[in-house]
Formats: C-alpha cells, sequence, structure tokens
C-alpha cells in the first residue's frame, strides 16, 4: 500500500497563491532531512517504479487573482483552488514522485498573440480576445504593426506574409484561430514565476528526494503560439523554416512508468500539451497512454466574462471533449484526492 504523507508544519493552504510571501529555503532545506529522516524516505534514483508529476504554467499569470490572464473559471475561483490542490497532491504522495517538472509560459512585449502586434487601418491595436481569422489578414482588417517589425528585426512584408500563412495553417488544422490574449506570461515580470506554493513544494521535493526540479521554458517564440509545451501551433513556417518541437521532453515523460498531469488552462495549455503527448504515443505505442493521468480537479477551461459578469465564451466544452477523447484513447482522468492505490493501471 502507497503511504501518504500529511502536509508539512510549514504548509499554509491559504498562501499557496500568496502576494508577499518569500520562501525561506535554508529553513526549507532543515525541513526536508528532518521529513527525509521522519518518514524514512529515499533518493529517488532508487524508485523501482518512476512516477512522474507535470505541473503547467502554474504561474501567477493565470493562478492569482489579479493575474493578466487570470483562469477564474465559471467558479471565480478556479486556478487558486487548482493549485491548492495540486500542491497538497505533491506532498501527500512526495515519498513515491520520482521527478516533478513545471512549464513557464514565457512571453515578451511583441509577439503574434499579443494585441502590439497588430493594428487596423487607423492605428489601433486589436483588443484582448480577438480572434483573428485569415480571412481577416486577407481583407486588411488586421495587420502586423511596423513597431512589431521593428522589435522583431523582421521585414515589414515578410511579416503580412507570415500572418497570412500563419492563420491560414491554423484554420487548415483545426486548431483554434489566432486569439488576442492580454500580456501575459512576460518574462522577467511577477507574473511570469511560478505561485510560491508550488514553487516551495517543487524545492521541498527537491531536497527530500534528491533531484532536481525540472523547469521546462515554453512560447518564446514570438511568431507562433505554443499553448502545449511540446511543441507549437504550426510546424512550419511561410518561408520553409521549421519550428522546433520539444523532443528531448517528450522521451523524458514517457520513460516514467505513470506520468500525473495538472495545470493551467485546461482548454488551452494543459489540453493541447496532452493532444501532443497522445499523438506521440499513438506513433509509438497506443498502450502507453494507460500509464497517464490527469488531475480533473486541479486544472479549470478559460471563460470569458464582460464587466457585468455575463460569459462571453466558455471554452469549457471543448476543454470536456478533448479530455473525453484522451479518456477513450486510453488515459486516466482521476481525482488528486483520490489514494494512489485507488487509481486504475496503476502498481506501484
Amino acid at each position: 500500500m502507497t503511504k501518504q504523507l500529511p502536509m508539512p508544519d510549514f504548509y499554509d493552504d491559504a498562501q499557496v497563491v500568496s502576494d508577499d510571501r518569500w520562501i525561506d529555503y535554508a529553513a526549507l532545506q532543515t525541513a526536508a532531512v528532518d521529513w527525509r529522516a521522519q518518514h524514512n524516505i529515499k533518493a529517488a534514483s532508487t524508485d523501482q517504479f518512476k512516477l512522474g508529476v507535470l505541473a503547467i504554467d502554474v504561474q501567477n499569470t493565470f493562478c492569482h487573482p489579479q493575474g493578466e490572464l487570470y483562469v477564474a473559471g465559471m467558479s471565480g475561483t478556479g486556478a487558486v483552488d487548482d493549485s491548492t490542490r495540486t500542491v497538497e497532491f505533491i506532498y501527500r504522495n512526495l515519498g513515491v514522485i520520482s521527478g516533478l517538472s513545471c512549464t513557464l509560459d514565457t512571453h515578451r512585449m511583441f509577439a503574434v498573440f499579443h494585441p502590439s502586434f497588430l493594428v487596423n487601418d487607423d492605428g489601433e491595436h486589436p483588443a484582448p480576445f480577438t480572434q483573428v481569422t485569415n480571412a481577416d489578414i486577407k481583407a486588411g482588417n488586421w495587420r502586423p504593426s511596423p513597431f512589431a517589425a521593428s522589435a522583431l528585426g523582421v521585414n515589414l512584408m515578410a511579416l503580412e506574409r507570415h500572418l497570412d500563412d500563419y492563420t491560414a495553417q491554423l484554420e487548415a488544422a483545426g486548431r483554434y484561430a489566432l486569439t488576442i490574449w492580454p500580456y501575459h506570461g512576460v518574462l522577467g515580470d511577477r507574473g511570469h514565476t511560478l505561485v510560491t506554493g508550488l514553487a516551495e513544494a517543487a524545492n521541498f521535493h527537491g531536497l527530500v528526494r534528491g533531484v532536481q526540479p525540472g523547469i521546462e521554458v515554453k512560447g518564446t517564440n514570438p511568431l507562433v503560439e505554443n499553448y502545449s509545451v511540446l511543441g507549437p501551433e504550426v510546424r512550419q513556417l511561410f518561408n520553409g523554416a521549421p519550428v522546433e518541437r520539444n523532443t528531448r521532453f517528450v522521451e523524458q515523460l514517457l520513460r516514467y512508468d505513470a506520468l500525473v498531469i495538472a495545470g493551467q488552462a485546461k482548454s488551452h495549455c494543459v489540453a493541447w500539451t496532452i493532444d501532443d503527448l497522445l499523438s506521440e504515443i499513438l506513433a509509438k505505442d497506443p498502450d502507453l497512454a494507460r500509464k497517464v493521468y490527469l488531475l480533473e480537479d486541479c486544472t479549470t477551461s478559460i471563460v470569458v466574462k464582460d464587466d457585468q459578469d455575463n460569459v462571453l465564451y466558455d471554452y469549457g466544452p471543448d476543454a470536456d471533449a478533448a479530455f473525453d477523447k484522451f479518456r477513450n484513447a486510453g488515459m486516466h482522468v482521476v481525482q488528486s484526492t483520490d489514494p494512489l492505490d485507488t487509481w486504475p493501471d496503476l502498481q506501484i
């Protein structure tokens, strides 16, 4: 039977998503040494069964109520609650989690999905959540800003060709239309960082189990959207230049005997990462899907509301359809609060 651990004494569920709390790493090291001895926890390198956890974009930009792209969901507290449950899952199962990787959505001011990238004939930038279609580009409703071309060091005409080709590729592949998002995940800003509770849990896990916390940066190419940590929305630019996939990380994830996935947002970065992983699995061995576990209570879909709290768009049905697809492929949709012993096909 897999032993569930209690919450460490320093853990405060009200401070997982915090404005001003700093982690005391020296105290965390002392607590880790004591925790290891108290619960007889061995180094991760000795694990016969390798259990990995992937926490996708659990960053302040998505998980803090003041975050630029806070994933509130229908409840209004979606990503805060998800973050708390994710951290508590890590602490309860710390003794059997072999590796923990956290992704960071990482952007700068000028990117194809940020308002600064596009302008109309009046020089106005698109509002957040504007959907830009290939028809919009061909009609000249939106075109690249010369300031974006300047910032990226790219010829303006080349950017125009890129937008035409890029939006056409998205539509041909059945992906989401080019969406203009609020500025988010800005490199160097506090929104870019992991929520404090996850940063603390990841480093405590690393200290207890003798493993470096994994950090995977995604979204740095300003010419493409990168919902999935494993690859961009398109594989090739208009000029034939390939957009690289993170094949190293795919291989790392598939080496685990079981992989647990949580994070934000269910409808976008979580769903597309899992979809990419599933494509890799189907190409290698469809039975590998059975070793993937999706923490459904640790992820929330994007819901766009107006100032009067009226729902303008709910991406929840898209996410639910994606999770049905993953379930039908053999992946397991589970709850973080359920003991690992009750999870199907998991034999630690």
